[in-house]
């Protein structure tokens, strides 16, 4: 079974944000970046239940080469991503959007 994907605005402005900074730091880094995100979001999307829930409801998937974990819950047939944030970062943040 595949779930529809709901990916918030705040968890896209992470994600934009995010890859904005490591374009900076290398022109290609940012579109690595994102490509690792779009395969993270495909693996959610298919086996969300693969990945351990880590407060409450909410689950998360760590990605790849990047130190950013995509934070997310399923809601009936949606998969619901409401933060993309490093994994050093205050989980206060993602965890108030959670509620």
């Amino acid at each position: 079974m595949s779930f529809s994907l709901d990916v918030w605005q705040a968890a896209e402005d992470d994600i934009a944000d995010a890859a904005a900074w490591y374009a900076g730091r290398s022109g290609n880094l940012g579109t690595q970046f994102l490509d690792v995100v779009a395969q993270s979001l495909s693996h959610v999307r298919v086996g969300p239940e693969a990945f351990p829930a880590v407060h409450g409801k909410v689950r998360r998937a760590l990605l790849t080469r990047f130190p950013y974990a995509l934070f997310f819950f399923v809601d009936d047939d949606f998969v619901r991503v409401v933060a993309c944030m490093h994994v050093r970062r205050d989980p206060v943040r993602w965890q108030k959007r959670a509620r």
